[in-house]
This record gives C-alpha cells, sequence and structure tokens, in this order.
C-alpha cells in the first residue's frame, strides 16, 4: 500500500516537474523526486541502492544543477514551436533496436 502512495507521489512529481517554469522549482523538485526513490527502494529491501539513489540522485546531483544554475539564467526560455520528425523517429528506431 505504502509502495503505491509513493509512487503516486513520483507520478505527482513528474507532472509538476514538466509543467513549470522556474528552474530552482524544477531542482528541487528533482531532488524530491531522487529521495522518494530512494525511499521506494528502502520499502522494497534494497537498503544499498537507496544509500547510493539517496548520495548520487537527491545530494551530488541537486548540488551539480544548483551550481550551474548559478551560472546560468534562473528561468526557462520558450522554446520554439517548430517541430521536427527527425528527433521522433530517432527516439522510435532506437527503442526498436
Amino acid at each position: 500500500m505504502i509502495t503505491y502512495m509513493l509512487l503516486a507521489f513520483l507520478v505527482v512529481i513528474a507532472f509538476a516537474v514538466i509543467h513549470m517554469r522556474d528552474l530552482v522549482a524544477i531542482i528541487m523538485l528533482a531532488g524530491m523526486y531522487s529521495l522518494i526513490t530512494a525511499i521506494i527502494f528502502v520499502v522494497m529491501d534494497a537498503v544499498d541502492v537507496a544509500f547510493t539513489e539517496a548520495a548520487v540522485g537527491a545530494g551530488i546531483s541537486t548540488v551539480l544543477m544548483l551550481a550551474t544554475l548559478s551560472l546560468t539564467g534562473k528561468r526557462r526560455r520558450e522554446p520554439r514551436r517548430r517541430r521536427t520528425l527527425i528527433p521522433i523517429i530517432v527516439v522510435v528506431l532506437t527503442g526498436v533496436t
């Protein structure tokens, strides 16, 4: 039961990351995502994987992303609306392979 609740939190956080524009908030949510993933690993009795996920995913990655953000802008630029099929084709071919 707790695993399903944690997985639901992961889905909510993933949708929040997709729809946010503030990069600091996105980085914090990514750290929360990694922390919840580590908790899921603890629930599944994979404590060694949980420690690694907490250290690398929630710790080092978050610090590196915040350091990178301090050197760049704080807001995400709006992407151009020009969409091509080439990236989709590459992803599909890679997945099929």
